[in-house]
């Protein structure tokens, strides 16, 4: 291995630098945390303080349209705030359907024991749904499925950590669904909002930062167009450009010495033989 090939304190930091801003990128950082926890802490304060199902319901959806609003006047991404809104819109719908206040509850968990459940599967299976998630983002696509190993297995441990994190907080929900009233439901699951996203992510982080680097498959696509480009312009023995069977050929067309018509040992311009011959 030659000094160009041993990783660096600096290409590790560099590493964990890229690694940080994907995953901030990916989950959307504090602001999306945000954007996560502020409908439900909503509906849940309004509801504690006068049991009043339509106007928490109105509350937590209102607020999650004024985040999405707010993202479109910044022009900023509106993923996180969209999915957000269709989180709340489904939990209204269902709790006011059904007249429960606990069921607006009821799609996010069915959602996290869903996604929990896709987390272990994918991984089984081969294809950890963490790196169909991230692949994109570190320019990488599916190139650690075959090309990359080492970062595969690395997906694979973080998509088992974020499954087993996942399917163990619906442990503790679904329990408090069917037995617990629904204040108390809503501010455990507020309180397990944040803490098992962040665990999840610093276990991804942990695993990503001590993989090889990703393989950025869109620089490779354009390097090959860039050497198409040059291998077609940079023709030698091209039409316009061959030296020895064009219009420039110096032996056997227009501009040869010793066959045309200024030739001098042959034709009109033979002097000699005439001037010299005896009579």
């Amino acid at each position: 291995m030659t000094s160009l090939d041993k990783p660096t304190e600096d290409t590790e930091a560099d590493a964990r630098a890229v690694t940080e801003a994907a995953l901030f990128e990916a989950f959307g950082g504090v602001r999306g945390m945000i954007e996560t926890v502020l409908p439900g802490l909503l509906f849940v304060t309004i509801f504690t303080i006068n049991n009043d199902l339509h106007l928490s319901a109105i509350a937590a959806l209102a607020v999650s349209l004024v985040l999405v609003v707010v993202r479109l006047v910044m022009k900023d991404t509106v993923k996180h705030a969209f999915s957000g809104v269709f989180g709340v819109a489904f939990g209204v719908v269902f709790a006011m359907m059904t007249d429960n206040a606990k069921n607006f509850y009821l799609p996010g968990m069915l959602y996290t024991l869903g996604l929990g459940l896709a987390y272990i599967v994918t991984t089984l299976a081969g294809v950890p749904l963490i790196g169909l998630i991230l692949g994109p983002v570190f320019k990488e696509n599916l190139s650690w499925r075959t090309r990359n190993p080492g970062r595969k297995k690395a997906y694979a441990k973080a998509s088992y950590a974020w499954g087993l994190i996942l399917l163990a907080k619906c442990a503790i929900l679904f329990p408090l669904y069917w037995w617990a009233d629904t204040e108390s439901l809503g501010w455990v699951l507020v309180a397990l909002k944040i803490p098992p996203f962040l665990l999840a992510v610093w276990l991804t982080w942990v695993f990503l930062a001590k993989a090889p680097a990703p393989i950025d498959v869109f620089a490779e696509m354009e390097a090959a167009e860039r050497a198409e480009q040059q291998a077609a312009e940079g023709e030698p023995a091209g039409p316009a450009g061959e030296p020895a069977g064009g219009a420039g050929e110096l032996a056997g067309g227009v501009g040869e010495p010793a066959g045309g018509a200024g030739e001098p040992a042959g034709g009109a311009g033979e002097p000699r033989s005439a001037r010299h011959r005896k009579p």
